[in-house]
């Protein structure tokens, strides 16, 4: 197969149909050669049965329902498990991820590149996101081991081998960003204007784009570790200072509440880090499938079934 996409999706049951007529115009005049792989990553709307309506009537959308919300990372690595085509594109259901640019993506790949990612402007993003987003991806320029680009998000088209080293690693705490900065490989770069989102609203609340935040710092560094080599004498040194010099106790009381205060912040990096390694050790899965469609057989008889008509909208569908 020429090329699968993989589209998480979590409450999308009123944009399933347009992604599916966006994708179709899109892929008309590049290829007819493709599969969609719509994973519900546990929605509690009507999601799942609009995936099943699409793949009833064009068997090229294929869906897997998850058992409960795992999270983005994991309904992504369901999807590239399941996708069968040399190309593979991740994208996101909500059509903030243009699908009118996948066939230039498709042809900058062929040009031998094994990674061609989408880097949107921040146009129209809200000042705070901007700020914090540009403060981030300093950060990680600096401390990570792997190179970030603001911008770049999981909008991407990849080859077989670049999903095959994906999926060859076994961690259980997956900051994907990273994980395609570290398999490396040759990767090219189309920019694209922010799309503001059409249906709904995001997801994302800000806590979870900490806790996201904080994956990808953890994911690929030990650094946070290093301050406890240094701040560990420099607080013992203060302590010493404050009991030489100080003579009363408002200023040991400083001392002890800063010296407290760096160890509680210590010893929360190392809980980070243990909590991470529990996680490794216990090796549960990444999700639970609760239901899919079947593969169809013959892949060209599934393009002749879409292309006998458009696909009806929910209010026709008996």
């Amino acid at each position: 197969m020429y090329l699968s996409m993989v589209v998480p999706c979590f409450n999308e049951e009123h944009g399933v149909q347009r992604l599916h007529d966006a994708l179709v115009a899109a892929l008309s005049g590049a290829t007819r050669d493709y599969e969609v792989i719509l994973v519900d990553d546990g929605s509690t709307d009507r999601t799942l049965d609009e995936a099943r309506r699409l793949n009833e009537h064009d068997p090229r959308f294929r869906y897997v329902s998850l058992s409960r919300n795992f999270g983005k990372e994991s309904a992504m690595l369901c999807g590239l498990r399941h996708a069968r085509g040399d190309r593979v594109a991740l994208l996101d259901a909500d059509l903030q991820h243009p699908p009118a640019l996948l066939p230039r993506m498709l042809v900058l790949l062929d040009t031998g590149y094994d990674q061609v990612v989408a880097r949107r402007s921040r146009s129209g993003d809200r000042p705070w996101r901007t700020a914090l987003s540009r403060t981030y991806y300093r950060l990680a320029r600096r401390f990570l081991d792997v190179r970030l680009q603001d911008g770049v998000g999981d909008f991407r088209v990849l080859s077989r081998r670049a999903v095959d080293a994906l999926l060859s690693l076994p961690e259980q705490h997956r900051f994907s960003k990273g994980l395609f900065a570290w398999i490396g490989f040759d990767t090219g770069c189309v920019t694209y204007r922010n799309v503001p989102r059409e249906i709904g609203a995001s997801r994302w609340r800000p806590s979870a784009l900490v806790d996201h935040g904080v994956d990808g710092l953890t994911s690929f560094n030990d650094h946070p570790l290093r301050p406890a080599l240094y701040l560990g004498p420099l607080a013992f040194a203060f302590g010493c200072v404050a009991a030489a010099i100080g003579d009363g106790p408002q200023r040991w009381a400083a001392a002890l509440l800063g010296s407290a205060g760096i160890e509680v912040f210590l010893l929360g990096v190392l809980g980070e880090y243990v909590g991470r390694t529990c996680a490794e050790v216990r090796q549960r899965p990444h999700y639970l499938v609760k239901e899919s469609s079947p593969a169809p057989v013959d892949l060209r008889a599934a393009e002749l079934v879409a292309g006998s008509g458009p696909v009806p909208g929910p209010g026709l569908v008996s």
